[in-house]
């Protein structure tokens, strides 16, 4: 399976348009700060088409260190989930 980077993400974009890769990097910059910052501060992010980025917190738990079989508690935590959208999962699924 193929990797598709932001640096190929960014040159893609360039060859499409008429901006520089000096611009282009500043504008993904810029969105990725914000889907960051957004979901630092507990919003949901939602891009139409795309998905909804989200976070979820995890409970504290016990769970066992796979080398010492040792009971260890796990503190709570918070993850993002991330809901694909009906069009992207459409795409992917052609």
């Amino acid at each position: 399976m193929e990797k598709l980077t932001k640096k190929d993400i960014i040159s893609n974009i360039a060859e499409d348009s008429h901006l520089t890769k000096k611009d282009i990097t500043e504008v993904v910059d810029l969105a990725l700060t914000q889907i960051f910052e957004g979901l630092s501060e507990g919003k949901t992010v939602d891009l139409a088409g795309f998905g909804k980025f989200e976070i979820t917190e995890r409970k504290a738990r016990e769970g066992i260190n796979p080398l010492t079989k040792e009971k260890i508690q796990i503190e709570a935590s918070k993850s993002v989930k991330f809901k694909i959208a009906k069009a992207l999962k459409e795409a992917v699924n052609k």
